[in-house]
This record gives structure tokens, C-alpha cells and sequence, in this order.
């Protein structure tokens, strides 16, 4: 077997969680679904965003962390014993007295690949409908998040980081080949939102109901690169242009 040819390729694998008020009985059912993705083949493993936490402002004080805490340390745990890269998620960060969403990736072997602070704090006010601001109670995180794989760089966002392209921009050109934005958006905002963002970046393979479940797809890195080169969309040539542009300015 062509052995680049073999890494082109993995399954993906992310988990879709009911979130109840207890942490310990979020923390057993994601062990579960993590489990479960392994033995399905799963290589890469994600958990949505806020998993061990009920999804509000007055409840991240309470449930927040250390990194590494409690948390961490069941997700380095089971992410050696699968054997698998796994993305955390999120949870809530407490740190030096301020809050953070964040994300903690682990490798095969446990140890601690990169941490994500949500960068963009979802701040929304619609009339009638929802009015929610993570702001009141988060910090945002003020750093790029990579990791490597033996099939490809990852780059990492949370939710409502992919709203913004620029972010995107910046992996790419970091050279990550595949980006994962664990999220949570409500029944407001999401459905008008979330799918339409994902298409602008790629077809769509692959769909969860409304249910706790496993979704899974099979990740072809030839074929990426094989779209890439057909549609060519990076302009790092006239970068000289646009800088003169930007002086003019």
C-alpha cells in the first residue's frame, strides 16, 4: 500500500452530546460517544462546543476550570486509551480571574496538543427572539490555535469564530488542511447561519438530526488538494498590488 496515499485519508468523527446539568454525567456520556467513534474507525474525534456545561452566562462561573482540571484530565485520558486525536470541544476556562470558552486538543498518546480561546464572543440582541452576550462573563482568547496529525495540520476555532473568514484566511495560509469550529448555536441564529457558513466553505458530506449521535465522513485530502488546483483562489501573488493599494489609502 502506498503509504501517502493511505494518509490521505481518515474518518472524521464528531460527537453530538444532550448536555445536562450534571459535569460528571456529560463527562461519562462523551467517554462513551468517544469511545464508540474509535472503535467505528474515527481517527479524529470532536466534541461540540461547551460540552460538560449547561450553555449560559450565569452557568460558566460555576461550571469553569482550571487547565488542566478535572476535565482535561478525563479527555487526555481517554484520547491515549482510543488512541486518537481528539478535539475537546469546549469548555469554560477559569484563569487569573477571568473566564474563557475554550478548546483543548489531545493526541494518541494524552498529552495536550493546543488550547483554543474562542476568539469572537457570540454578543447577539435580535427583538422578540434572543438576546445572549457571552461578553458579560467571557474574555476573549487573543491567539491562533494549530495542531499537527499524521494526515494533515488542523487548524481550530470555536462556534462563532467561523463567522469570520479572516481567521480561515490565516490557517490556510499557516497550511492547515482541515478546520474545526466545535459549536453550539441556538434555534434562532443557527439555522439561519451555521449550515450557509459551513457551504461557503465546502460541500456539505454529512448531517446530524436533533439527537445525542455519532456522525461520521470520510476525509479525502487528495481530493482537497485536487479542487485546489482546478479553482485556484489564493492571490499571495498580487500581494505586491494590494499593498500598494493599501498605501494609497
Amino acid at each position: 500500500m502506498n503509504v501517502t496515499a493511505a494518509m490521505s485519508k481518515f474518518r472524521l468523527a464528531l460527537i453530538q452530546l444532550c448536555v445536562s446539568p450534571v459535569k460528571s454525567d456529560n463527562l461519562n456520556r462523551a467517554c462513551k460517544l468517544i469511545r464508540e467513534a474509535a472503535q467505528q474507525g474515527a481517527k479524529v474525534v470532536a466534541l461540540p462546543e461547551c460540552f460538560n456545561s449547561p450553555y449560559g452566562t450565569n452557568f460558566f462561573p460555576e461550571y469553569a476550570e482550571k487547565i488542566p482540571g478535572e476535565s482535561t484530565k478525563v479527555l487526555s485520558d481517554v484520547a491515549k486509551e482510543c488512541g486518537i486525536y481528539l478535539i475537546g470541544g469546549s469548555i469554560p476556562e477559569e484563569d487569573a480571574g477571568k473566564l474563557y470558552n475554550t478548546c483543548t486538543v489531545f493526541g494518541p498518546d494524552g498529552k495536550m496538543l493546543a488550547k483554543h480561546r474562542k476568539i469572537h464572543l457570540f454578543d447577539i440582541n435580535v427583538p422578540g427572539k434572543i438576546c445572549f452576550q457571552e461578553s458579560e462573563t467571557l474574555s476573549p482568547g487573543d491567539s491562533f490555535s494549530v495542531f499537527d496529525t499524521p494526515y494533515c495540520k488542523v487548524g481550530v476555532g470555536i462556534c462563532y469564530d467561523i463567522r469570520f473568514a479572516e481567521l480561515a484566511q490565516i490557517y490556510t495560509k499557516k497550511g492547515c488542511q482541515l478546520l474545526v469550529y466545535p459549536g453550539a448555536f441556538n434555534m434562532t441564529t443557527g439555522p439561519a447561519h451555521w449550515e450557509l457558513l459551513q457551504r461557503s466553505r465546502g460541500e456539505v458530506l454529512s448531517k446530524a438530526g436533533t439527537d445525542e449521535t455519532v456522525t461520521y465522513t470520510e476525509i479525502d485530502l487528495q481530493y482537497l488538494k485536487d479542487v485546489r488546483q482546478q479553482i485556484p483562489i489564493h492571490f499571495q501573488k498580487r500581494a505586491d498590488l494590494y499593498s500598494v493599494e493599501a498605501k494609497k489609502e
